[in-house]
């Protein structure tokens, strides 16, 4: 769409403006470059619009999940009538309609929201709609997400990108962090940083082939039990305790027994990161779904504690009676942490002998737990960040993967979605590219949650299948990675199935064709490796 210069001299107010910049963010391959684009748009915006473009901007609502449906918005397009190319929505009126749809509920909200929707698309032009209909739907693919825009806020206001990274890391969104680096520059972002009850974002990691790359990278290394259990960061202050789940959501209520568990500990103050996770009665861990029966529950909270009560783990603590730790090396913090609560510390050595970190995953495996976290001993903690310094050594190939779509099944399945389409994160685009599909793995159980919930999630349909919004992650174990030319990646997983579906995991933390691609390289390497030896004289 060519906007005219009308429409770009009101263009710090106007969503034609935001979406044009979006679609040349989109037609722009270069990341330099996609920042330049946002940062020059940042520049132009009232202060007040600033969190919906960013947010926005990086494929989300402001107002987090709203609930929208594709059946509510089909009825909403087909209801309006806005001749084509009108615009004239502003920034503010798209959030307060926004607004407005989040706190659409109970009876009378599915026509209150199609009549909200049908307002609001009865004042944009068709590229408006269609990014308004992106937004609520999540799938906004630009190619530009969370760390563009970083460098992007970085650039429009001045303010060194690693800081904005770090307050971003603090404040859990990047919504209100550009709003103060944009108003007072970097003095603006002074008040973000680890404070109590305020959750941040959890340090990943990423995968290993095994014990011995963990030890070539890092030398010394610190070796974890990998428990499956859920992600959550407890604070607590005198006898005040909030967990809050991987997602930052606080799910105190649900949790009784975890409260009282570091309620007990003999501290004033602490960040602690951990697992929590139920187990049978002679210790082995129950699957992760079982745990996670735990976080829904809302009512007869104290009866389902009864019956399936949750042992905390913990790995990490970033802030102890007043003293903040998270820049500290890996080794100070797990000191601390023993000093703290060593009876709920996840068990652990320090080692570069591999036979010794050898039994000891052996040991783990025995135990029934996932595997082995690697982590450098000198590490600070790096929020939100994915990287080398913590390592997760599972039993097989695993990869997070999100649901492109499904099909319905045939003959027992017939009643029930069944095989899904599974997709790997693209960061060049910001959307996902199919690396094949599977009903393996799945139960009955599994396959009726699936039919509920993406039928929910719904965006098209035709006679066979259901295709999705992009936001369900699934855990897939498989064979290998092979080359396929039935996929746009170009690769597809061999033997896949399905391990368990992660809640607690959202799609932009789905594993990315990158790492399909590593893996695709190293299996390679590995082969050329054994045919170089079967191809040598035996030495005498």
């Amino acid at each position: 769409m060519v906007l005219s210069p009308d429409l770009l001299s009101i263009a710090a107010v106007n969503l034609a403006e935001l979406v044009a910049t979006s679609e040349r963010v989109a037609a722009t391959a270069g990341r330099n470059d996609k920042a330049q684009l946002l940062a020059d748009l940042l520049r132009r915006l009232d202060r007040a619009d600033v969190p919906f473009a960013v947010a926005a901007l990086t494929g989300r609502a402001r107002q987090g999940r709203i609930g929208i449906g594709y059946a509510a918005i089909r009825a909403a397009l087909d209801a309006s009538n806005a001749p084509p190319g009108y615009a004239t929505l502003t920034l503010t009126e798209v959030d307060r309609a926004f607004d407005e749809l989040a706190i659409a509920k109970g009876r009378g909200s599915a026509k209150a929201r199609t009549r909200l929707l049908t307002d609001l698309f009865n004042r944009a032009g068709d590229a408006e709609r269609s990014f308004i209909v992106r937004v609520l739907l999540g799938d906004v693919r630009q190619g530009a997400l969370d760390g563009v825009m970083e460098e992007a806020v970085a650039r429009a206001s001045g303010v060194p990108v690693e800081h904005v990274r770090r307050a971003a890391m603090f404040a859990g969104d990047l919504d209100s962090v550009a709003v103060a680096a944009l108003s007072d520059g970097e003095p603006g972002l002074a008040p973000f940083r680890l404070a109590l009850f305020r959750p941040i974002r959890p340090m990943l990691a990423q995968p290993a082939d095994g014990i011995a790359e963990a030890i070539e990278r890092n030398g010394e290394t610190a070796f974890e039990t990998k428990v499956d259990g859920a992600r959550v960061q407890i604070h607590r202050a005198g006898e005040r305790v909030a967990v809050y789940s991987r997602q930052l959501n606080e799910v105190t209520a649900a949790l009784p027994d975890v409260v009282e568990a570091v309620r007990a500990l003999p501290i004033d103050d602490a960040v602690f990161d951990g697992e929590v996770i139920a187990l049978a009665d002679g210790g082995a861990p129950l699957p992760f779904q079982t745990t996670m029966r735990r976080f829904g529950r809302r009512l007869d909270v104290a009866a389902l504690r009864d019956e399936l009560p949750l042992t905390t783990m913990l790995f990490d603590v970033l802030r102890l009676d007043g003293e903040e730790l998270i820049d500290l090396p890996d080794r100070e913090r797990r000191a601390a942490l023993e000093r703290a609560a060593p009876k709920l510390a996840v068990s652990r050595i320090v080692t570069n002998d591999f036979a010794r970190a050898q039994a000891f995953y052996d040991a783990v495996l025995r135990e029934g737990h996932e595997g082995l976290m690697a982590k450098a001993l000198d590490a600070p903690y790096a929020a939100g960040a994915r990287g080398a310094a913590w390592l997760k050594i599972k039993a097989a190939h695993t990869l997070d993967l999100v649901v492109l779509a499904v099909e319905r099944g045939s003959g027992r399945r017939s009643k029930w979605l069944s095989n899904i389409h599974l997709g790997a994160r693209d960061p060049s685009t910001g959307g996902f590219v199919m690396l094949g599909k599977t009903f393996k793995g799945m139960t009955d159980e599994m396959l009726e949650w699936q039919t509920r919930t993406f039928d929910a999630l719904a965006t098209a349909r035709d006679d066979y299948t259901v295709y999705v919004r992009p936001e369900v992650v699934v855990e897939i174990a498989f064979n290998d990675v092979q080359q396929s030319s039935r996929y746009p990646g170009g690769y597809a997983l061999r033997l896949a199935r399905v391990i368990r579906y992660r809640p607690d995991k959202r799609a932009l933390e789905a594993d990315t064709i990158e790492r399909i691609r590593e893996i695709f390289g190293d299996a390679n390497r590995k082969q050329g490796d054994a045919r170089g030896l079967r191809g040598r004289p035996r030495q005498r």
